[in-house]
């Protein structure tokens, strides 16, 4: 038992687990440690941003968790245990932490993400050793981290919600299990296997010794060497040369001894001054080269190459996209860095996200997004410094046109451009829709008005999930002469109707109805009150307003997605982002109130407003 040379000393020790979790538990517990269960009550509620590496988010959790129960335990009885060990497992795909699921919509977009993927489980782990002098608790806290790589299969849609409708993926942090039900989705596991289960057994029983049962220094003696032997293991011929007796192997011994506590303590003293490495800032530095690499596969139609077809190799492939070899090489293969293509001694293929959202006709296809991306956004945002001072968007710097009416002036050319656009709005749409149609309970309304609704992408889905519901798609003239090009047949493409009207016709009518509007975060605070009071004129009491917005949180520093968002509508449009307090005062002034608000799986959220009064 790796565990026996310390579990001696700590046998009339209190040891406490800061975790409620019955893996960590069980763990400890099969090891032969003694201990007791207080379950932490530290609010994990620290800024991921603000911490350079997941692990290093991880093993700060962990040590407030640990000193959080060891604070509450002397302060209850004035007497400290005397080790607690806290423990916080995250899940990570690339930088971003996928920690406990909420809801089964949260499940899905997490597993989905996992998917065909490979993965970090990362586990930082907390040993706070208490004691109590002079009236006051004492701590000296040990960190650690544990990393492990796993790999999804190719998950189903099916096996993807049989598993989620378990139940298993609540409590769990990236929403699996892999010692129950999870352990089927998984493909590979490189590392330590309880690490996944939810604690480090092994790292932590090194570091136990460590702190209890240190290694004696002649024992640090007792190194094995390689083919070549250190340069301190031969005699110093010096020594003998000069006529002087020639060290023993004790005095040898003891000459290495201090010369590696000399150096341990260089080394201790060299890491207290250096800072933690910037790895997170570096990422964000180079972040756009990793969007301008997307973009440029995609402008190349590589993935389009790859569809359904066998491996190719770099140089078929740079032939047909009339590259380089070398480029085409090196292009390829970061696209299989990022998870998008398979590498192997055939070629390169497509992965089932690229098949997905990648390709130019796939019936998910973000492609039209990525192109509207690279040749709008990104020209836009490289003018960031002029709209942040400017407070304006930046249209007439890149375009040369004027900024008043962005819709009209730039997006609205000619038929040709405005189809581009709905091609890259209805990509979003279709993937947005399905959490919006589900994420109230609408049977209490019989007819609603989308208000913005482009091609009628959520229109289709909300008549899907609620089959009594008729809904009116209002848009632009020129935005709806062309949406009949994304009309699905079937029985029910009779329950959505489209209506064309300019900015200031008054919306369509119904008694009891919702209305939705994905808008207002393109206009400033005066031009929505006019954007709601025509909602409202059009509704009676009792109907619903249904806003479907990116939120920030209400101190606007916690929702990086939305804070960027809300960057990015000052630079196309001029309008922003609002949190969830900011749209509610908005609402009221209009006659909505009873204002529910749902996080849906994807980037944006939900709120569902009703109408009172006369």
């Amino acid at each position: 038992m790796v565990l026996f040379p310390v579990i001696g000393k700590l046998l009339h020790k209190r040891v406490v687990l800061a975790s409620a979790s019955p893996r960590r538990q069980e763990i400890l517990s099969n090891a032969g440690l003694r201990f007791e269960v207080v379950p932490s009550r530290f609010k994990e509620k620290l800024d991921k941003a603000s911490f350079a590496t997941p692990y290093g988010y991880a093993m700060e959790t962990a040590k407030q968790k640990a000193l959080e129960v060891a604070n509450r335990m002397y302060q209850k009885d004035l007497r400290a245990p005397d080790m607690v060990i806290g423990a916080d497992t995250i899940v990570t795909v690339g930088r971003l932490i996928l920690e406990k699921p909420v809801d089964k919509q949260d499940a899905y977009r997490m597993l989905s993400q996992l998917s065909g993927r490979e993965h970090s489980v990362c586990t930082g782990v907390a040993i706070v050793q208490c004691s109590s002098q002079d009236n006051k608790l004492d701590t000296r806290v040990s960190e650690f981290y544990e990393e492990t790589m796993v790999k999804f299969s190719e998950l189903s849609e099916d096996l993807l919600w049989e598993y989620i409708h378990s139940g298993e993926p609540m409590d769990k942090a990236g929403g699996y299990g892999i010692q129950a039900l999870g352990g089927m989705l998984v493909e590979s596991v490189h590392g330590d296997f309880l690490n996944v289960v939810g604690f480090p057994l092994n790292h932590f029983c090194k570091q136990l010794i460590q702190l209890y049962d240190p290694p004696r220094p002649e024992d640090l003696q007792r190194v094995k060497h390689g083919s070549i032997p250190a340069v301190d293991t031969f005699e110093d011929l010096s020594d003998v040369d000069e006529g002087g007796p020639a060290p023993t192997r004790r005095d040898k011994a003891e000459a290495g001894v201090a010369r590696d506590a000399t150096a341990e303590a260089e080394g201790n003293r060299t890491c207290e001054t250096l800072p933690p490495f910037p790895t997170r800032l570096l990422e964000l530095i180079n972040g756009f080269k990793t969007s301008k690499a997307l973009f440029t596969a995609c402008k190349l139609k590589v993935f389009d190459l790859l569809k359904d077809e066998a491996p190719q190799k770099a140089a078929g492939i740079a032939s047909k996209v009339d590259a380089s070899v070398c480029g085409t090489e090196r292009l390829l293969d970061f696209c299989a860095c990022l998870g998008f293509l398979e590498k192997s001694e055939q070629g390169y293929s497509n992965t089932e996200a690229a098949n997905l959202y990648l390709t130019s006709d796939g019936d998910w296809s973000l492609h039209g997004f990525i192109m509207y991306s690279s040749e709008v956004t990104w020209n836009l945002f490289t003018h960031l410094e002029f709209a942040v001072r400017e407070g304006r968007n930046q249209h007439h710097r890149v375009q040369g046109k004027k900024a008043e009416d962005v819709f009209q002036d730039v997006l609205y050319q000619s038929p040709e451009t405005r189809l581009w656009f709905m091609q890259t709005m209805h990509g979003l749409s279709k993937l947005n829709a399905r959490y919006i149609a589900t994420a109230f309970d609408l049977s209490g309304f019989s007819s609603a008005c989308d208000v913005g609704g482009c091609t009628g992408a959520l229109a289709q889905e909300l008549v899907r999930e609620n089959p009594h519901l008729q809904v009116t798609v209002f848009d632009l003239p020129e935005t709806i002469e062309l949406a009949a090009h994304f009309q699905p047949a079937g029985p029910q493409a009779a329950q959505v109707q489209f209506a064309a009207g300019e900015a200031s016709s008054r919306l369509p009518c119904c008694l009891t109805a919702f209305q939705r509007a994905q808008i207002i975060h393109d206009w400033p605070d005066d031009r929505v009150h006019e954007i709601l009071s025509r909602v409202a004129q059009s509704c009676k009491p009792g109907a619903g307003l249904l806003l479907v917005e990116t939120l920030l949180d209400e101190e606007k520093r916690e929702a990086r997605v939305a804070l960027l968002q809300s960057l990015n509508m000052l630079v196309q449009v001029g309008g922003r982002e609002r949190s969830p307090g900011e749209y509610q005062r908005l609402l009221e002034q209009h006659g909505f109130c009873q204002v529910q608000v749902a996080h849906l799986g994807g980037i944006l959220d939900a709120m569902l407003a009703t109408r009172v009064g006369p």
